[in-house]
């Protein structure tokens, strides 16, 4: 028999800014982790990774416009990486406190000089729950900077393409970097939907077999996992349209037909969330159902056996009453009291009729089908 799935839900918290924070301050959370910068430039021929200490000099590292370059940036706890993107690099301070207030929803801005873009990477954790973390993108002609809460991702695949050079990632441009990594994140998705649908799986199968508690409140939990994903996929969709709208040069059209392609996976993933959700309020309302036509049955069993003892009942306690038709000590005879009492083989005689009684019950009971 399939074993439980063991959830253990976990909500994570954001920093939320008091009221009357002043718009665009840099957050800078002490929990965070210390920034590891991977330089990445490549081109049709060429490809290189460096680590760096820090973004000082980062306009100098990428002016060769021969070049394209992809600066990956996984921890945020550094205000002086964000001094250096809004001084050195002019990114607007709006735009820095969105990467870290790492709460938002996907989304896609246009700039004069930049495109800013935010998306969120799930991933199943060990207690079967959802790992949500921001991702934040900014686009310039030929840079792209991404943003990461933590050093774990599902990028790997993108990086591996990068490196080997294989299909247009090294020649279709910053925009087709960041498409290629939207697309990874948004592929994710489907492994994320995978696992969850092989939990469900097993939770049916458990529910069919041996339904208890625990069957209904693992279901409830991917069911709100379903709804937190839900959240997720809807804004990405709009992003993608977003960008498909977009009038920016920095997203060529030929960028543009792989975005359409993404955009159909947002689609086919919404239509896959609200299947499984639907799935998961059915196997909801199946323990349920399976719960209450237990208790009828149970329910049932006592019924027939509470209808056959009533009436037996009824006769023992009338005949416990021992009211005598004559006293004893004076030998009066009493008008309507019990004449029965002293009656010669009474008890077997009262005996007999109560069992036939209970005969008479069980056989009209089974003639109306209840014993089914």
């Amino acid at each position: 028999m399939s074993k439980p799935i063991r959830f253990k839900h976990k909500k994570k918290k954001y920093a939320v800014p008091e009221p009357g924070t002043t718009p665009g301050f840099i957050y800078i959370d002490e929990n965070s982790l210390k920034p590891k910068i991977s330089l990445y430039t490549f081109s049709a021929e060429e490809f290189d990774v460096v680590s760096l200490n820090s973004l000082q000099d980062i306009s100098k590292r990428t002016k060769n416009e021969a070049h394209f370059y992809w600066v990956e940036i996984k921890g945020l706890n550094s205000a002086e990486l964000f001094n250096v993107l809004s001084e050195e690099l002019h990114i607007h301070k709006l735009v820095l406190e969105d990467i870290t207030r790492t709460y938002h929803r996907p989304k896609f801005e246009e700039y004069d000089q930049y495109n800013f873009a935010i998306s969120r990477m799930l991933s199943v954790a060990e207690d079967r729950g959802l790992e949500n973390q921001q991702v934040s993108f900014i686009q310039t002609k030929n840079v792209l900077y991404t943003f990461q809460e933590t050093y774990g991702d599902c990028l790997d695949a993108v990086r591996n393409r990068l490196k080997e050079g294989k299909g247009n990632i090294r020649v279709g441009g910053t925009g087709y970097l960041m498409y290629a990594l939207m697309d990874m994140i948004v592929d994710e998705y489907f492994a994320v939907l995978n696992e969850w649908s092989e939990d469900m799986d097993l939770i049916e199968d458990r529910l069919l077999a041996n339904p208890d508690k625990s069957v209904m409140y693992e279901m409830q939990l991917v069911k709100r996992n379903l709804i937190a994903l839900r959240r997720v996929i809807w804004p990405e969709r709009d992003k993608m349209n977003d960008i498909l709208r977009t009038e920016s040069d920095l997203i060529s059209d030929q960028t543009k037909m792989f975005i359409k392609d993404a955009y159909d996976h947002c689609v086919q993933l919404m239509d896959m969330v609200e299947s499984m959700k639907e799935i998961s309020s059915s196997n909801i309302d199946m323990y349920l159902s399976i719960i209450s036509n237990r208790m009828n049955e149970i329910m049932k069993v006592l019924t027939i056996i509470s209808s056959i003892f009533i009436p037996l009942t009824f006769i023992a306690g009338i005949y416990g009453m021992n009211f005598a038709k004559q006293d004893p000590v004076t030998g009066k005879i009493m008008p309507f009291n019990m004449p029965e009492l002293y009656q010669e083989h009474g008890y077997f005689y009262t005996m007999l009729i109560m069992g036939l009684i209970g005969v008479v019950q069980i056989f009209i009971f089974w003639r109306k089908g209840w014993f089914k």
